[in-house]
């Protein structure tokens, strides 16, 4: 299957944004945190969602957060199917928000590890 990260299944919606925010449930393993909420396949939703924070808060610089929200997207991205999977055979389609909440920036494979276990854990 190829691994790839559309546009479709990037989580842009104000509204669902929100509703994530106000009804999600939160997993973590640091230095990653998962904001997340399974729901039923639908017509209008078919697709898992996902969105990728780095605080401002936490650093200042514009290219420290790019670096890591690249880091979490290749993670995701790679270990995406196997999630997906998951979620099908329960009939399930899941929207989430996967924040970096470390001080300090981490290496890939920290990062990998974490989203792995995570990824896990939901499906």
């Amino acid at each position: 299957m190829k691994q790839s990260f559309h546009k479709h299944e990037r989580l842009k919606s104000k509204k669902q944004i929100e509703f994530l925010f106000k009804h999600g449930k939160h997993i973590n393993v640091a230095p990653i945190k998962f904001i997340y909420l399974l729901q039923d396949v639908s017509p209008v939703n078919t697709n898992n969602k996902a969105m990728f924070i780095a605080p401002k808060k936490l650093f200042k610089n514009a290219p420290d957060r790019n670096k890591l929200k690249r880091r979490m997207r290749e993670s995701y991205r790679l270990n995406k199917e196997l999630f997906n999977l998951n979620l099908s055979s329960k009939n399930k389609v899941a929207t989430l928000a996967i924040i970096y909440t470390n001080k300090v920036i981490c290496d890939y494979k920290t990062i990998n590890a974490s989203i792995q276990k995570l990824l896990l854990k939901i499906g």
